[in-house]
């Protein structure tokens, strides 16, 4: 704020540290910026005292100098990346309790607590704060950490200045789901109870990983030629209690259940979701901490995912239209699909059909891709839907096209409700219900497991029995059977292509698990001669194996992602 004391010169020595001091020496640049130098207001008492007795006092709140910087940096390769879990056994081999915890300390023992989380929570400030000392300690903690990602010696890593070092193993125990043995003797100057809290609670800059014993002394040649081995530490190793239990030195300092320390960790967003959500769906969600069995998200292949149908062994491609409407955002990812597995795909819109640019007769598919037809103001696919049932030619031409027995077609998210409400033009469709409003009544943007079930569907075939990881992104998915739609005639034909599953792999209604409380967990529909298939999830977001957010590296190793095979299956089809 300009003309407060000591604030210009405040402005000026920030100004002059980024721009001569850390700038040069990160080798990085600030090419635009926003500032805001007017963060002062006055008023004066007299105008809110009934009594008079301040009468012309002013008083004026100044805000403290900040800056706040967001950078960006191209990724090379996104499959070089690590995440904060704890790993398990399926890292390359390697048990939990064969790898080791390091802490890289940027602070260098220090331990200042200032404007810390702890500190906040005793409405203190504190007067000494993390800072960083040394520019290039910096430049050679982030070529270390690049240079151990690239020989993939990380197994886990996780920064610690937001929350300091407790916050940062408790949330690596809570996403692996397994306890820890600590001991933080050599972090500190001594073992005092407020230099074993410094410890815990300071967010100096720094980080954790967790590293394979067997690789230890590589991992210290890197540190060393990087000059931070002077500022790394040993901590402990993961447990296979659920505990997370610290000690300094032969002292015990805490000890607690990696469970109970979750519930605590979800407590206040659960209360924030059950005023805001439908209150049971939130419960259940808060409840599966509770189960200490959960072997957490598992897949099941029945076939290979790189083992791809030989498209080259023809030059014809066939057409897929990739239907869009207003609204519609998925269509470039369910393009690449298809053409990857040999087809030629057509950008189609709806408006192309009415304006008579295209016609379904020249077409082998269509594909009705996922986003916010109509911005979902009519329901996220209705309003896709009565554009066809009520433009007489262009009902008479997907009827047409329906009737054809060498097409396929699919509907995925707003396709797969769009295509359930034109499903009296869809031959063998009559037991379709229809999709309406999640169960959570929120939007749900989740990633999550499916079932392959045993159906007709052109596109499944040889993936029955598979449990496969898939997104989903959708706020009106739950199977609606109250107006129309056959469910017992569903299970009699067996018309069930998907279901949500949890973590043992049975199928469910239980949230998250099933995002949208789907009866009896179903998550995608087809006809009875399976040309015809619906789904409300999205396997176009999962066609390549760097797609997927967890990814266990033993079952998808290669390039192609698990849904890649039901594009390959309708090529097959064509074929």
């Amino acid at each position: 704020a300009c003309g407060e004391e000591g604030e210009d010169a405040n402005l000026y020595d920030s100004v002059k540290t980024v721009g001569e001091d850390l700038c040069p020496q990160l080798g990085i640049s600030i090419p635009v910026g926003k500032d805001s130098l007017s963060m002062r207001t006055v008023w004066n008492t007299s105008d809110y005292d009934n009594g008079g007795k301040n009468k012309g006092k002013t008083e004026n709140m100044t805000a403290p100098l900040s800056l706040v910087v967001s950078s960006f940096a191209p990724v090379k390769d996104v499959r070089k990346t690590v995440t904060p879990d704890i790993k398990g056994i399926n890292s390359g081999g390697v048990k939990s309790t064969e790898t080791s915890l390091m802490l890289i300390d940027l602070g260098r023992k220090q331990n200042r607590l200032g404007s810390s989380a702890l500190a906040q929570v005793y409405n203190q400030v504190g007067s000494h704060h993390p800072d960083l000392d040394e520019s290039k300690l910096l430049v050679d903690f982030y070529n270390a950490v690049q240079e151990l990602i690239d020989d993939n010696l990380i197994l886990a890593y996780h920064d610690r200045s937001d929350g300091g070092l407790f916050v940062t193993l408790a949330e690596m125990a809570i996403a692996g789901r397994t306890g820890l043995g600590i001991d933080i003797k050599d972090l500190g100057e001594n073992s005092s109870d407020e230099d074993m809290l410094s410890i815990l609670f300071s967010e100096e800059l720094g980080a954790v990983i967790q590293v394979a014993d067997t690789n230890i002394d590589r991992i210290k040649t890197i540190l060393r030629k990087n000059n931070i081995d002077d500022i790394t530490s040993l901590l402990g190793s993961p447990t296979l209690n659920k505990n997370i239990e610290i000690v300094c030195g032969n002292t015990p300092v805490y000890k607690e259940s990696v469970t109970k320390l979750n519930r605590l960790w979800s407590e206040l967003t659960h209360r924030m979701q059950t005023n805001r959500d439908n209150p049971s769906c939130m419960k259940q969600e808060y409840d599966n901490i509770l189960d200490e069995k959960d072997p957490g998200m598992n897949f099941k292949l029945t076939y290979d995912p790189s083992a791809t149908f030989n498209v080259k062994s023809t030059s014809i491609r066939p057409k897929v239209a990739i239907l869009r409407e207003q609204g519609v955002n998925g269509q470039l990812e369910m393009a690449a699909c298809f053409d990857r597995a040999g087809f030629e795909s057509v950008d189609v819109h709806m408006t192309d059909l009415m304006e008579k640019r295209f016609n379904l007769k020249s077409f082998n598919g269509i594909v009705a891709c996922g986003g916010f037809s109509y911005g979902d103001v009519l329901g996220a696919g209705s309003g896709w839907a009565k554009s066809i049932l009520f433009n007489d030619e262009l009902k008479e031409m997907f009827a047409k096209f329906f009737e054809r027995k060498e097409t396929f077609a699919l509907g995925v998210c707003n396709g797969c409700q769009m295509m359930s409400q034109i499903k009296s033009i869809i031959p063998g469709a009559e037991s379709w219900p229809e999709f309406v409003r999640n169960r959570s009544e929120q939007f749900e943007g989740r990633y999550i497991t499916v079932d392959v079930m045993g159906s007709p569907s052109i596109f499944f075939d040889d993936m029955i029995g598979s449990r496969i990881p898939i997104p989903v992104a959708h706020g009106e998915g739950f199977t609606d059977f109250g107006r129309t739609g056959n469910l017992e005639e569903l299970k009699k034909q067996n018309l069930i292509s998907i279901k949500f599953v949890d973590n043992y792999g049975n199928p469910t209604e239980r949230y998250p698990f099933n995002p949208n409380g789907s009866i009896d967990g179903i998550a995608g529909l087809t006809t009875t001669d399976g040309r015809v298939t619906l789904m409300m999830p999205h396997p176009e977001r999962l066609f390549r194996a760097v797609q997927m957010s967890y990814r266990p590296k033993d079952i998808f190793a290669g390039e192609d992602g698990p849904w890649m095979r039901m594009f390959v299956n309708a090529r097959k089809f064509v074929n």
